[in-house]
């Protein structure tokens, strides 16, 4: 059966009526795919599954918070929507703006957005403005327009985006035909470890699932507000994604950890690097750098004999390589040139 996007596939949770235009990129839907190499690699005794959000239409899993924000949005008569983003919103609320035949208005922090991710919002003509300044001004800036402009917000601030995410964790559920024991994601604005753990609270309340899953959350040592218990004014990672320093979901996500028995840790840069190198190279799934905090912070935990054996564990990766390709480029040994000859070409492949 034709997939037709995650409004229509998990209508029943979601705060929509027959009035609402649904405006769907068909997102959602997205592999869960089991990952045995990785888990014999790191040394862990668990049966391990990657959710690659990736996959979802503009590449990453801001799409599942946008359709039903933009939906609500035109139900409301907004004719225009803004956001302040690092990247992956400022995409996703451009397309489906785009689709739904809006305006998009998005800030970003100047020169600290990757070209992957600004070429998707430019090509999908929305109005783009640099700020000199961080994600957390940029938000402080949309936020006050749109208290006082006729413009909707569309960061995760917006109640709709979470109830899109959500979805994430019907889909674990329906994969697996149960709830895993652990669920680990990368952690920047805080939206995806609340809404996860919203998502995973509805299907057990309505009976689809008998147990919950602890939520663990892992952000970047440089931009850890949540983990250092204070705002980081300048935020420093590698992983552009969550490069936040002043969560909009701080205290749903602590809520989120704490509800399920679970935890938000860190992990350093160079551990991320080692786990979305480990990702590729062994699952051949291609995701952005934050993307890997999840699995890095799972490798961390491992190294505590966190673990029992044969428990079901699920990381979310949340964007894909391409978002960020120049950064793969740059920690990847560069090709071989040969003359194009069949002695030389045999030579270099050790035959």
């Amino acid at each position: 059966m034709k997939w037709p996007g995650i409004i229509e596939a998990y209508r029943e949770f979601l705060p929509v009526t027959d009035d609402t235009p649904i405006v769907t990129l068909e997102e959602g839907g997205t592999p869960l795919i089991r990952s045995p190499r990785l888990a014999a690699e790191i040394g862990a005794d668990i049966d391990l599954y990657l959710k690659f959000e990736g996959a979802n239409p503009t590449g990453s899993f801001k799409d599942r918070g946008m359709t039903l924000a933009i939906s609500k949005a035109k139900e409301d008569g907004a004719k225009a929507v803004i956001c302040a983003s690092t990247g992956n919103t400022s995409a996703s609320a451009a397309a489906y703006s785009a689709h739904a035949g809006m305006e998009a208005y998005v800030l970003i922090p100047e020169g600290k957005i990757t070209l992957g991710k600004l070429s998707q919002a430019m090509i999908h003509k929305a109005t783009i403005l640099q700020i000199d300044g961080n994600f957390d001004e940029a938000l402080c800036l949309v936020k006050e327009i749109a208290e006082n402009y006729p413009v909707t917000l569309v960061n995760s601030l917006n109640p709709y985006r979470l109830q899109g995410q959500k979805t994430g964790a019907f889909e674990v559920c329906d994969q697996l035909d149960y709830a895993p024991d652990h669920h680990f994601l990368p952690v920047g604005n805080a939206g995806n470890i609340t809404a996860y753990w919203m998502g995973y609270k509805d299907y057990y309340n309505a009976g689809k699932i008998d147990s919950l899953p602890k939520m663990i959350g892992f952000q970047a040592a440089g931009a850890a507000p949540i983990v250092r218990g204070k705002i980081i004014k300048n935020p420093k990672t590698i992983a552009t994604a969550i490069r936040i320093g002043n969560p909009a979901s701080w205290k749903q996500a602590e809520a989120a950890a704490a509800e399920s028995q679970g935890r938000i840790d860190m992990v350093t840069d160079d551990e991320i690097v080692t786990a979305y190198r480990m990702i590729a190279g062994l699952e051949g799934i291609y995701c952005e750098p934050a993307s890997a905090a999840g699995v890095a912070g799972l490798i961390k935990l491992n190294k505590t004999g966190y673990f029992k054996s044969g428990d079901k564990v699920v990381c979310t990766l949340t964007g894909h390589g391409l978002k960020d390709a120049d950064f793969s480029l740059t920690i990847s040994e560069k090709p071989a040139s040969i003359s194009g000859s069949m002695d030389e070409l045999v030579k270099a492949l050790g035959f």
